[in-house]
């Protein structure tokens, strides 16, 4: 990597460790020098963003809209984080061996311009669509702990969460480093308050199959929604860190919170109080008073620690796109942007966040299932080979990659769809199904990006001396 290529300046300054020196450059491939930080750092990183009341929603609506049981509903929940918290951490393991962002590597699939497709897709959910969920929960939370009106609140939390994003790598794995034992201890109290209350053994409202499929979808759809940002926080690590080691702890973080609050969430529709109209300060009135309130700041600070992922990683997706910005801090200058959008979405949807969520978790899977099984399946197959040189190369096509999604997506969404303002033929025929449009979006994408890359796509380029090879893990 070049000085003019890192920063645009002609000068390569060091970045290190440093937490309060601006990340300079965008999503070229960290060099040697570079590199520091311990997987172990991974498992807060990950836990952190997931402490928060959008991770306790999913186990709310798995109860209250899909109609299960707790129990059936801790099942489905589990899951469905368990399938995307084992995709992250294989995800995860591919940043140490190449440096590079999680979009950029995607490249090797979809081919340089065909990437546009998912990473224009990331960028507007992790940018914008995740930015603006996180920050309506973050501000009504701190709205009503404070009693100051929520869009004040929101421009509060949007501008932490902007400073850490806009800063960068170090200072993103710093702030979550510091968040995870307060979050951690504050949801542990909010856990056993409501725990305590809850009835396990109450009986669904008629979910049946159909409400386990939506609650595993919507759970997936948030556990994966992680996956396209995977390798943006483990690039910088050793090129000879244990990948196993990696996945683990990146995994582990993923899953293990997702799972805890989603849990507690189905637990506290059981307690009788949950409705549709305030649904933080139900999940709060059944504490004490001081724990709700310690549950609220905590809610308030994972907001910041999953949307500085999200506008960090949005600006990652938007550069891998292809844009070219001859700006020294460009990745921190389209963060801004992307944050900037995220405020007025946010705005708009303080006053009707909870239907609104159920949508956007089952979108979110739709789009990310193909995808995986795309990334994945080319994993698979480039074994033993180099893809450094394919991902840098603007000339460079991969056709298989953009179809195989394209027909994953719209077929699956066709056929499976099971949403309020569309039902597809299949689900609408079978009701009893609910929505399994990301299990076939998968399965169908993963299997025509075998029979057309084989048609379609050369072989990758032997290695050259020193370039990673390609391993699943």
């Amino acid at each position: 990597m070049t000085a003019e290529t890192a920063t645009g300046t002609g000068v390569a300054p060091h970045y290190g460790d440093s937490v309060t020196t601006v990340e300079p450059g965008g999503i070229e491939r960290i060099p040697l020098a570079e590199r520091h930080g311990s997987p172990t750092q991974l498992l807060w990183t990950w836990a952190s963003p997931n402490l928060e009341f959008a991770t306790v929603f999913v186990g709310v609506i798995a109860v209250l809209f899909f109609g299960l049981s707790f129990w059936q509903a801790v099942a489905a929940l589990v899951l469905g984080n368990a399938v995307g918290g084992l995709t992250h951490g294989v995800l995860s393991a591919w940043g140490p061996r190449h440096g590079r962002p999680q979009m950029v590597l995607s490249r090797s699939a979809f081919g340089y311009w065909g990437n546009v497709l998912p990473a224009g897709l990331n960028s507007i959910m992790a940018g914008i669509g995740w930015f603006a969920v996180n920050s309506v929960s973050g501000a009504l939370a701190l709205a009503a702990l404070t009693d100051l009106s929520a869009k004040l609140t929101l421009v509060v939390i949007v501008a932490a969460q902007l400073l850490v994003g806009f800063v960068g790598h170090n200072l993103v794995h710093a702030f979550e480093r510091f968040a995870f034992p307060v979050l951690a201890v504050v949801f542990a109290l909010g856990a056993v308050a409501v725990l305590a209350k809850s009835h396990p053994g109450a009986a669904g409202h008629g979910g049946g199959f159909a409400g386990f499929t939506l609650a595993f979808s919507a759970a997936f759809g948030y556990t994966a929604g992680w996956n396209p940002y995977a390798a943006d926080y483990s690039r910088y690590l050793d090129p000879g860190t244990s990948p196993r080691r990696v996945a683990l702890f990146a995994g582990l973080g993923n899953f293990g919170a997702t799972s805890v609050l989603m849990v507690v969430g189905a637990a506290s529709v059981t307690v009788g109080a949950a409705s549709t109209d305030n649904v933080t300060g139900d999940f709060t009135g059944v504490m004490p008073g001081w724990i709700g309130n310690l549950v609220l700041l905590g809610i308030a600070l994972g907001a910041v620690s999953a949307n500085a992922l999200n506008v960090y990683s949005g600006a990652m997706s938007f550069l891998a796109m292809g844009v070219r910005l001859p700006l020294a801090m460009r990745r921190a200058i389209v963060a801004l942007a992307f944050g900037a959008v995220g405020l007025v979405l946010a705005w708009t949807a303080l006053d009707d966040a909870g239907h609104q969520y159920e949508a956007f978790l089952l979108v979110i899977a739709y789009w990310i299932a193909p995808w995986l099984g795309v990334v994945l399946v080319d994993r698979v197959l480039r074994t033993g080979t180099s893809i450094e040189r394919l991902v840098e190369d603007p000339k460079y096509v991969n056709l298989a990659g953009p179809v195989a999604m394209v027909v994953g997506s719209v077929v699956s969404i066709w056929l499976f769809c099971s949403q309020e303002k569309y039902v597809g033929p299949v689900a609408k025929a079978n009701p009893g199904i609910g929505d399994l449009t990301p299990v076939v979006g998968f399965l169908l994408a993963a299997v025509l990006y075998v029979v057309l890359a084989r048609a379609l796509t050369p072989a990758a380029p032997a290695p050259a001396e020193g370039e990673p090879t390609v391993t699943l893990l």
